[in-house]
């Protein structure tokens, strides 16, 4: 989906879409899941910074087009915009309140996002 693509969405609380985000993450094994809670930083640019890891680039794609799926179907919520399918290395989903972070192992260490909002209330999620 495109930015210029209609946003429809449903009334969902930013807590029962972080939710789904980390269920559809879950859902096909994605890794050292991070919550980043930047409410109370003043130059944070979003809400809540959702970041996980794939082991490879058809299991970040996978990641990225299962948030997608789950949450037009489950919650009919759209991403404003999406960056990074093509090379799915990092993909990047914009759902205002919070953004999701879809890396490739290698790119995660090397941009270091967590590392960069260090101030950030951080939750961590357990992999299954």
């Amino acid at each position: 989906m495109n930015s210029q693509a209609k946003v429809q969405q449903r009334h969902l609380t930013t807590e029962a879409l972080n939710a789904l985000i980390i269920e559809s993450i879950l859902d096909i094994k994605g890794k050292n899941i991070l919550k980043l809670d930047m409410r109370h930083l003043d130059d944070a640019p979003t809400d809540y910074f959702i970041v996980c890891e794939g082991d490879s680039n058809t299991q970040v794609k996978a990641i990225s087009d299962n948030i997608q799926k789950r949450l037009k179907q489950e919650a009919q919520t759209f991403a404003s915009h999406v960056e990074g399918e093509r090379a799915a290395l990092w993909i990047c989903l914009d759902y205002f309140h919070t953004v999701a972070h879809v890396f490739h192992k290698e790119k995660r260490s090397f941009y270091e996002l967590e590392n960069l909002w260090s101030d950030a209330k951080v939750t961590q999620y357990q992999s299954l």
